[in-house]
């Protein structure tokens, strides 16, 4: 039975031999993708998701739900002892390069010229730099000089 990286089962894989389509299965809908900027950008609880973002409880409730169980977040108890809040999982952490193309993407085509928008910047307050994947040799990559290659069942 198809499992997630984390050991969930998931009985519907979209692309069961894509690791995008899979990646999509699990954090493609716009609110799992939002939640786990805010957990990036310290949030915690319920209560500043929902805030932070807007959405509905329920949706917000299904999202912690899920996001949990594929192992991106963690559930602990508060330093208050009161209530439980959510943290990033080693897992959840390895979508910061994603979050940072979608965040550039948009950047370049989202906005007019001129618009303000946010920006993301580094402990020293410097803007990130744009992302540039480049091949083994430091060749930058393009869409049209990469290309997937299809792997036994362990690559």
């Amino acid at each position: 039975m198809p499992r997630s990286s984390t050991g969930a089962r998931n009985h519907a894989w979209t692309d069961p031999d894509c690791p995008v389509a899979r990646t999509l299965d699990l954090v493609g809908d716009r609110w799992s993708l939002l939640v786990i900027r805010d957990a990036m950008d310290g949030a915690r609880t319920f209560t500043e998701f929902q805030r932070r973002t807007g959405i509905a409880r329920n949706i917000l409730s299904d999202r912690l739900r899920k996001l949990s169980a594929h192992g991106l977040l963690a559930q602990r108890t508060a330093s208050t002892g009161r209530r439980l809040e959510y943290v990033l999982t080693d897992s959840g952490r390895d979508l910061f390069p994603v979050l940072l193309a979608l965040r550039q993407w948009g950047e370049r085509h989202a906005f007019e010229p001129g618009e303000p928008h946010s920006v993301l910047v580094d402990g020293e307050g410097v803007r990130v730099p744009d992302l540039a994947p480049a091949g083994a040799d430091g060749t930058p990559l393009t869409a049209d000089s990469a290309h997937v290659r299809k792997t036994g069942p362990n690559p």
